[in-house]
């Protein structure tokens, strides 16, 4: 609808003095509407436009109805006037909606309403019904019937005023007849928006009535016959969409007799022919039994208004369903070839003619339609859609004659278009594909040849690499090895990257027994798999592959291939409990291989399993999410691999490294498990273990840089395992454990070779254990002085705990003891004496004599060995020696006298010292006495 011209202000009231102070409650809320107005028509954001808009249209609906003075409406007129022109023109700034122009329309429609007197002038009345009409119809538009009928209605009333008006102005009967036929225009443009609302709201009744009347109408205004029947069309329409026939039929009715009712204003053959052909329709699908020979009469009546292929079409579409005889069906369809119509109506004719079982008609039909086409490209469509007919009616031989036929004029005279080419191949493979999927591989073969036929020598095309791919697979099922290898390189020819075609290329070699020609096969797959995986639905196909890969490798006995399928579907399947399963077959097949290997080859094996470990505990680290996976499936799949881990720990005694990863990641896979105690007790074992070989690899390690590393992992071992230990402690008695023990002589190790000084504190922790034995502390001696580490004070310590412990004994053990003074006396009495101070002498000399206190035992002196007797007597009188190669006689004395008391204790070894140390002896006292002789005496 066009928008209407701008309104003008038609007419002033003079300004009253009267009733102001009574209507003042009045003027002071129109000033706030009129300033509402004003705003509005400056605003310049839509978000502004919008509220204002609502604002107006919420008061305008809540204003009273009272009376304003004569100057308040001029004011109000002239708003409701500039108010409907701005809404005309809003063309630039802000856009406003539909809804929002109906709004406004409403509201400058009711603004004037209120300005409206007892006798309005002729202009200002023909404005009010422009507007209600205007407003009406718009509110019929927006779907907001209520307001709609409002607005309708009064512009009928105005119309009626105004006629009465105007007739009263007549002077002649010729005056009265033209006011009526200017009213009767806006009349019938009412009574037609009316009829709308009904429609829409459901009132058949009224809507019969108006358009009745805008019947009535159309004898003095001819020329709205067309725009009548066309709204009568839509009323048709409109009621068939909602499937009620019956009021479809009538207004379909209404607008075929008011568009015959004047040619020179009919909406013209075309159109009343497809009001005749939805009548049909309607008559067809309410009840065709009974209405078949309206139906019928109607699209003949449409045929003769306007050939339309349609009309022909729903012609036999009548005939078929109201059960015509062969002779009336195949008397319209002869009737159908006179006339030149696209293929596609005489094709979609042929379908329809076969849904309804008339199959000798329809291919009579369809061979009558090839003939008229013949010398169109397009002909070829209904050569194919003859042979989908015939397959589709188990009519293959028919169909593989004409296939036959085809092929034979593609390869000599007139080939088909592409298209046309590209859907006959998708009949021939969907015909191939039927006869595969029920192990028909040989019928199947011939439809797949078929296809091929079209194909050129050497051409390169994917859709002929997916041909020779489904060829070789027939061949493999009929077991023609060698066909299926002839397909299969013709496949690579022309795809080699695709992971199909490298699929069928391993599956002949594993048939074949080439296992590394599989192998190979394997990895362009995986290669195949990461470039093309978004394309092939989410990676699904690629996982389906490779695991038939592995089933068939398997089948055939072929292990390692298995392995390497087996590999790459680990690493792309999206579901981890699929990806664990395949790992767990991976780990036992790798498990399973019994031959005699190498120690190359173990050490390979196991860096393989530790590979696998390692992938298996990444998918058990992902959140279960989506999966069905349960936690307690996860749980058990933890369970599996920290068993399969530790086993693989204990059998890799000749490998240090890798039994300390077995044990770390046994650790690993427990942490996935319920800490019962049971799992603790492992994961204490485990860490203890990893532990001990980083220890053990430390030792052995030639690079600083190596040991350090393997040192620090230590530690952390250790201190996991501290807590883990203090937890698992909290569940029981653990009288005998070792424990507490083992961790502190690893950590005191590793804190000593990384050059920690809180190893002193380590050993007051040791120390105070509960059961702190000698065997501890003698080894904590001896860590502290190994290399690199060198703290001879915290030996000492610890070799002084130990003799503490040993006088705690109720028997000595004299051999212990002895070891324990012989390292005390190597760190007191360094190799070079010059090293010795006063202070490490006299600590030196303590435990020569804690020598001879055991010695002096009958008891314990029979089990002291000789050998240390001897070797304390030497290191004494050595020193001794020493003192007196320095002038230091008197020190001399002391300490070869030292060594003198051990000499009685040599046994049958005495005489062979005895000459010798007592001849140096008597000379060194000697020397002490000269000098003495020549020392200042004291007064």
């Amino acid at each position: 609808m066009t928008s209407p011209p701008p309104l003008k202000k038609t007419r002033s009231r003079a300004a009253s003095s009267a009733g102001n102070a009574e209507d003042y409650s009045f003027q002071w809320n129109w000033s706030s509407r009129g300033r509402l107005i004003q705003e509005l028509m400056k605003r310049e954001t839509q978000c502004n436009v919008s509220e204002v808009i609502e604002k107006l249209f919420s008061e305008i609906e809540n204003r009273n109805q009272e009376s304003g003075n004569e100057s308040q409406k001029d004011q109000i007129e002239e708003s409701a006037v500039n108010l409907w022109n701005w809404t005309v023109m809003r063309k630039t700034g802000p856009t406003i909606s539909d809804l929002q122009r109906i709004k406004l329309r409403h509201i400058a429609c009711k603004l004037m309403m209120f300005c409206e007197v007892s006798n309005p002038p002729e202009e200002m009345m023909r404005r009010e019904i422009l507007m209600a009409m205007k407003t009406g119809k718009g509110w019929v538009d927006v779907g907001n019937l209520t307001l709609a009928n409002e607005f309708l209605e009064i512009a009928m009333n105005s119309l009626e005023k105004l006629y009465a008006q105007l007739t009263k102005k007549s002077t002649s009967e010729a005056d009265t007849h033209v006011h009526k036929a200017d009213v009767e225009k806006d009349v019938f443009k009412v009574l037609s928006f009316q009829a709308e609302s009904a429609v829409a709201e459901g009132d058949f009744q009224k809507a019969v009535t108006c358009v009745q009347r805008c019947k009535d109408i159309l004898m003095r205004l001819p020329r709205e016959s067309c725009y009548l029947s066309l709204l009568c069309y839509n009323f048709g329409v409109e009621t068939y969409e909602s499937k009620r026939y019956e009021q479809s039929s009538f207004w379909l009715s209404q607008s075929y007799e008011t568009g015959k009712t004047d040619k020179t204003y009919s909406p013209g053959q075309e159109m009343l022919a497809r009001v005749l052909r939805l009548l049909a329709t309607v008559y067809l699908e309410w009840d065709y039994k009974e209405y078949q020979d309206k139906a019928i009469r109607a699209i003949t009546m449409a045929n003769q208004e306007n050939l339309h292929p349609a009309g022909f079409f729903l012609k036999i579409k009548i005939l078929l369903k109201g059960c015509a005889s062969d002779e009336d069906v195949g008397s319209a369809v002869s009737e159908f070839l006179h006339h030149k119509f696209p293929l596609d109506i005489f094709l979609d004719t042929t379908k329809l003619l076969l849904e309804h079982e008339r199959e000798a008609i329809g291919f009579n039909f369809l061979k009558s339609v090839t003939q008229l086409f013949e010398g169109s490209p397009d002909v070829g469509k209904a050569i194919l859609l003859h042979i989908e007919l015939l397959l589709q009616r188990m009519k293959e031989p028919l169909a593989k004659k004409m296939v036959e036929d085809i092929i034979a004029s593609h390869s000599t005279r007139k080939q088909l278009t592409p298209e046309i080419l590209n859907h006959l191949h998708h009949v021939l493979w969907d015909r191939a594909a039927r006869n595969y999927e029920v192990k028909r591989y040989s019928e199947a073969l011939s439809w797949y040849k078929y296809s091929l036929s079209f194909y050129s020598i050497g051409q390169i095309d994917q859709n002929l690499a997916k041909l020779q791919r489904n060829m070789a697979a027939c061949y493999l099922h009929l077991e023609q090895l060698e066909k299926a290898h002839e397909s299969v390189e013709e496949a690579e020819r022309c795809d080699p990257n695709s992971i199909f075609t490298q699929f069928y290329v391993y599956k002949i070699a594993v048939l074949e027994k080439k296992s590394q020609k599989a192998s190979d096969a394997i990895v362009a797959m995986g290669k195949s798999a990461a470039q093309l995986d978004t394309l092939l639905t989410d990676g699904i196909m690629t996982t389906n592959l490779l695991s038939l890969a592995a089933q068939i490798a398997l089948e055939n006995e072929q292990q390692s291939v298995a392995i390497k399928a087996l590999e790459y579907l680990s690493q792309f399947l999206q579901n981890n409990q699929q990806a664990l399963t395949a790992l767990k077959c991976l780990i036992r097949l790798v498990l399973s291989k019994t031959t005699v290997k190498s120690k190359e080859e173990i050490e390979n094996n196991m860096e393989t399993l530790l590979t696998y470990l390692t992938a298996a505990l990444q998918r058990l680290d992902v959140p279960i999410r989506e999966e069905s996976k349960t936690p307690d499936t996860g749980v058990s799949e933890a369970h599996w691999f920290r068993k399969i881990a530790w086993n693989l720990a204990v059998q890799s005694e000749n490998c240090p490294r890798a039994m300390r990863d077995f044990f770390v990641i046994s650790f690993k896979f427990s942490q996935f498990c319920p800490p019962d105690k049971a799992v603790l007790l492992a994961q204490r074992t485990c860490l203890l273990m990893a532990a001990a070989i980083n220890l053990d690899m430390g030792r052995n390690s030639l690079l600083p840089t190596d040991q350090t590393e393997l040192l620090t992992q230590a530690l952390k071992h250790i201190q996991l395992c501290r807590e883990i230990w203090k937890v698992l402690k909290q569940t029981g008695d653990f009288p005998k454990d070792r424990t507490d023990t083992l961790l502190l002589l690893y950590e005191f190790e590793a804190r000593a070779k990384l050059n920690d000084l809180s190893v002193g504190s380590l050993l007051d922790q040791v120390w105070e254990l509960p059961e702190v034995d000698i065997k501890t502390l003698e080894t904590i001696a001896s860590l502290a002085m190994e290399s690199p580490a060198h703290y001879p004070s915290v030996c000492k310590r610890a070799l002084r705990m130990v003799l503490t412990l040993l006088r705690k004994q109720e028997t000595t053990d004299t051999v212990t003891f002895s070891k324990c003074l012989h390292s005390l006396v190597c760190l007191s009495l360094p190799s070079g004496i010059t090293e010795a101070d006063t202070y490490m002498l006299e600590e030196a000399w303590g435990y020569f004599e804690d020598a001879l206190r055991i010695l002096g035992s009958t008891v314990l002196q029979a089990h002291y060995p000789q050998v240390e007797i001897i070797w304390l007597m030497t290191r004494a009188w050595n020193t001794g020696i020493y003192q007196y190669s320095t002038g230091s006689y008197k020190e001399a004395e002391q300490w070869c006298g030292l060594g003198m008391r051990f000499l009685g204790h040599l046994g049958t070894l005495k005489s062979s010292y005895e000459s010798q140390m007592t001849g140096l002896y008597s000379e060194v006292l000697d020397k002490l006495d000269n000098t003495k002789r020549f020392l200042p005496k004291e007064e």
